[in-house]
């Protein structure tokens, strides 16, 4: 959803914007924040308000603006420390320090302690403009608020405070950032500010921290809404807009895919289609991960890239259990024509993944991307509660780029009737493929079906599916009741299938 710009007489009050130097946080506000205005940066303690605003004022610099750092809560050295872990140099930036010294606490300036806080204010509000009016600077950060309200100690005085810098900064071609903690009780700086970004850092039971931002005003401007997963890495503050699938469509042509296997490609009715989702539902080790990868060969073999993203086993793994069927996964991605990439559920945010997906379609030209598995992307987003939402979208977002997504997802159990998956995806997906176990006459063997197909129709047959030296799609067992349980019961003459048996 996205704020609305107001209008009035049908003259545009939409101000100009100028860039937060945060990679991704231009395109959540819609270019950038509104010039000339006063901006609120709340958040916890560690949720990346320091860095955002370090990187807002590097990015006035680069600009050749003067900038100014008001720093009323840390010292000019420990906001030096910061910058020395993400490689930066501040030169440009002019700093103010309020915090306390250690000459202010030394038994010769104890009187300044003791001084009444109301003249304490009064002289750090007036010290910050004094230096606002010496360096005249276009960006201006003050961090924090937190210090001014200690010292206002009523409420209604530090609203006056906060209304008196706003009243100040106006019509002197400055953009000020105030930041400020969301946990401390605020008395309605949100409404005195031009817009507000919230900052989050949520703490899963395992794996590490996730942020999220969301911007809960932005007068007179339009901007993303909703919340937008963000990191913080060596570089600064990296964040990843929510993916709205409405908003990227790319023209192709509809046409069927082949997997390079011609009897699954049949199974298909002629293979799947681009712009479509399929899904390779199964127990472990029935050949979900074999028939992507072979689908992923065979795009490799026709000059297109594909990307593959896997969550539960290794690269190495992968490709050599690929090898072991004939699939010449590894000279593929060494070529590039594959991207093959391993995640870890437990460092991976759901917007993160996203823009890896969308960097490998925009960026690279992938035309195939496979998901292997999705109990792993579930396990990523395991305290997200809209999860299939989020998938839908990603899902929708392919789709109307025309790339063929292959999923894979693991059933709980081996055998029997009552496999289930983690979560029923199977109506987001355009084609469900189903691979089971089976016993006969003391074998173990595979069948494979195709149970939906959106874009055409497809073989209503269960057939025999047969992994080494390559793949092998057989003939359909129709002397078999019951395959799909994993219970079949054979209906044909018990000695031809022993024939088969000595024959296979």
């Amino acid at each position: 959803m996205l704020g609305h710009a107001h209008e009035a007489a049908g003259v545009s009050t939409t101000p100009e914007k100028v860039s937060t130097g945060v990679v991704g946080l231009d395109a959540v506000l819609g270019g950038g924040l509104p010039a000339q205005r006063l901006h609120l940066i709340e958040g916890a303690p560690g949720t990346g308000k320091t860095t955002l605003a370090i990187q807002f004022l590097m990015e006035g610099v680069r600009q050749g603006e003067a900038v100014l750092y008001v720093a009323l809560s840390e010292t000019v050295d420990e906001l030096n420390a910061v910058a020395r872990s993400h490689g930066w140099a501040l030169e440009g930036i002019h700093f103010h320090q309020l915090a306390p010294s250690e000459e202010s606490l030394s038994p010769e300036s104890q009187y300044t302690i003791l001084q009444p806080a109301e003249i304490e204010l009064g002289e750090r509000t007036w010290s910050v403009l004094e230096e606002f009016d010496r360096i005249k600077p276009t960006r201006l950060v003050i961090d924090s608020l937190a210090e001014l309200a200690l010292l206002a100690h009523d409420p209604l005085r530090y609203r006056r405070q906060i209304l008196g810098l706003k009243q100040f900064f106006a019509g002197r071609n400055c953009t000020v950032l105030l930041l400020d903690n969301v946990d401390r009780s605020t008395s309605g700086v949100e409404s005195i500010a031009h817009g507000v970004v919230q900052l989050e850092q949520l703490a899963p039971i395992y794996g590490s921290e996730r942020r999220r931002l969301r911007v809960t005003k932005l007068r007179g401007a339009r901007y993303r809404g909703g919340y937008h997963d963000f990191v913080i890495e060596t570089g600064g503050v990296h964040v990843f807009p929510r993916l709205i699938a409405a908003e990227h469509h790319i023209a192709f042509t509809a046409e069927e895919v082949s997997s390079g296997v011609p009897e699954f490609d049949g199974l298909l009715g002629g293979g799947l289609q681009r712009g479509t989702s399929a899904l390779f539902v199964g127990p472990a080790g029935v050949g979900k991960s074999v028939l992507a990868s072979r689908y992923a060969a065979a795009a490799a073999e026709r000059g297109e890239c594909t990307a593959i993203y896997i969550f539960d086993e290794g690269t190495e793994t992968f490709l050599r259990r690929s090898e072991g069927l004939q699939i010449r996964l590894r000279e593929h991605v060494e070529a590039k024509q594959v991207q093959l990439r391993q995640l870890d559920p437990a460092e991976l945010s759901p917007g993160e993944f996203d823009h890896l997906v969308r960097e490998a379609v925009e960026g690279t030209g992938a035309r195939v991307v496979v998901l292997d598995s999705l109990n792993g992307y579930l396990n990523a987003m395991v305290e997200e509660r809209a999860v299939l939402m989020q998938l839908h979208e990603l899902l929708s977002y392919l789709r109307q780029a025309g790339i063929l997504t292959l999923l894979t997802v693991a059933q709980h159990g081996l055998i029997g009737d009552r496999m289930q998956a983690p979560l029923d995806v199977s109506y987001l997906a355009d084609s469900v493929v189903l691979l089971r176990y089976f016993e006969a006459a003391g074998q173990l063997r595979r069948a494979i079906s195709v149970v939906k197909k959106r874009s055409g129709a497809h073989e209503p047959t269960i057939r025999e599916l047969q992994l080494g030296p390559s793949i092998h799609v057989g003939e359909p067992l129709r002397e078999f009741s019951g395959v799909l349980t994993a219970a079949p019961v054979y209906l044909g003459n018990t000695t031809e299938l022993l024939q088969r048996n000595e024959d296979d």
